[in-house]
């Protein structure tokens, strides 16, 4: 009887992303099943629960963070950039650099598959021999650095308000309106925010803001 081969997922509305993912994963691990998806709708539709890894745009994630937060084992955070530090307990793969690099970051992924071995006892699905695999080497994140996901910024009850009008694309002159603060003050905690989490763009922000809890995604844009 042969064993099961491991199925991924790559769930994204980029054509262009989905297809070039799609490449580079069956030629690197020809025993998995690849299947990609242009809709979340698709996707939850067609077993998803099958899958050993997804591939999700940020986006996806974002809108359907319930469904993948509750799997982000499983889950990789497509990401346009090198993953922001405070979001590296979340696997994350950023799919703007090179093939090479690309190559190498999902090998690193996979390392723990590899150690583990996949569901019903199926062996990793990639190669123990290529040159960048990284078997001995210690958990790390998809750039090589060590994570410790016991250590958290500590945000204050007043930079969480600000955090969560700022993903809900409040400018900063509305944020000091509806915290009838002063402008000043606003701009101050955005720097500690910047400064605690490594997180400069509003993408990043409303991903880590998901993450934690911070806002609900079905709520967004309605404050």
């Amino acid at each position: 009887m042969q064993p099961h081969r491991p199925a991924i997922a790559v769930v994204t509305p980029s054509i262009l992303t989905g297809l070039g993912l799609e490449s580079i994963l069956r030629r690197i691990i020809p025993m998995a099943e690849v299947e990609v998806y242009d809709r979340f709708e698709r996707f939850a539709a067609d077993r998803p629960d099958r899958f050993f890894h997804y591939f999700v745009a940020s986006q996806t994630f974002v809108e359907h963070n319930a469904f993948f937060l509750e799997r982000r084992h499983k889950s990789i955070l497509l990401t346009d950039g090198a993953p922001q530090s405070t979001l590296r307990e979340l696997h994350c793969l950023d799919i703007a650099q090179s093939e090479e690099g690309l190559v190498r970051d999902i090998l690193r992924l996979h390392q723990h598959a590899h150690r583990e071995g996949y569901p019903d006892g199926t062996a990793a699905a990639y190669p123990a021999t290529h040159p960048t695999h990284p078997s001995a080497r210690p958990a790390c994140d998809p750039h090589g650095r060590m994570t410790d996901e016991t250590v958290q910024p500590s945000l204050t009850q007043r930079e969480i308000d600000v955090l969560r009008l700022v993903v809900a694309g409040l400018l900063n002159k509305q944020i000091a309106q509806r915290l009838d603060v002063a402008l000043t003050t606003v701009i101050s905690h955005r720097r500690n925010l910047v400064r605690k989490l490594g997180i400069r763009s509003v993408a990043g922000l409303t991903i880590y803001a998901v993450t934690k809890g911070y806002v609900d995604a079905e709520q967004l844009g309605e404050q």
